[in-house]
């Protein structure tokens, strides 16, 4: 299982990631300030840290200092959003920065990013009767094969990674066609009908009324 730190000493945001990360199958450990993150880090091995600046006892620019030589991934997670800093961040030997506030979608889709990246993804995600096999694309439901176009592939991940959390239509339709929103839903709403239809989860893929579709499991 992939093993996140997340050095964060504001505990509504440290809670709302831990438990979105933890329900999207990752397991997680929380730091409230910078000593205690290098301590566990110390101890610990990590696939990937999120990282605070603003941080009680030694702040996140003088952690990354220390995280580097470990050669772990690591995403700023920050409400200072001047150039100067995400470029000190990034030089510093950060992978990514995110800007508070932010949307639970979007950090899980740069986690996602940065993970496979360092090939640190999980190769087989299992859902109830079906099993997806990340390295060759592969989809089984019941141990027998399930044909995906691409798309359709795509938008699976984008709602297993994304359980139980209300997608909008626009961000499922950046996120799986790569393009900006242009307010048209047949595209999505056809890809999601076949899909269900497919794996048989029509219950399990709910309209959410005026936002888009939820995977609930």
């Amino acid at each position: 299982m992939i093993n996140i730190l997340i050095v964060e000493d504001e505990q509504p945001i440290s809670n709302l990631i831990r438990v979105n990360l933890t329900e999207s199958g990752y397991s997680c450990d929380v730091a409230d300030d910078g000593m205690q993150a290098a301590d566990m880090i110390e101890q610990n091995r990590y696939d990937l840290i999120l990282l605070d600046i603003m941080l009680p006892k030694v702040n996140g620019y003088e952690l990354m200092e220390y995280i580097a030589p470990t050669g772990t991934p690591v995403i700023f997670i920050t409400a200072k959003n001047d150039v100067a800093d995400r470029v000190k961040g990034l030089h510093l030997g950060a992978d990514d920065y995110i800007i508070k506030p932010f949307e639970i979608v979007e950090l899980l889709a740069r986690v996602e990013a940065v993970l496979r990246r360092y090939n640190k993804g999980e190769s087989k995600i299992t859902v109830g009767d079906v099993e997806i096999d990340t390295q060759s694309r592969c989809v089984r439901k019941n141990g027998r094969q399930v044909d995906l176009t691409m798309k359709e592939y795509e938008l699976l991940l984008l709602f297993i990674r994304n359980k139980n959390i209300a997608l909008f239509r626009e961000t499922i339709f950046e996120r799986v066609w790569q393009s900006d929103y242009l307010g048209d839903t047949r595209t999505v709403d056809l890809h999601v009908q076949r899909l269900r239809k497919k794996l048989g989860w029509e219950k399990m893929i709910v309209a959410v009324y005026k936002v888009g579709y939820r995977l609930e499991c």
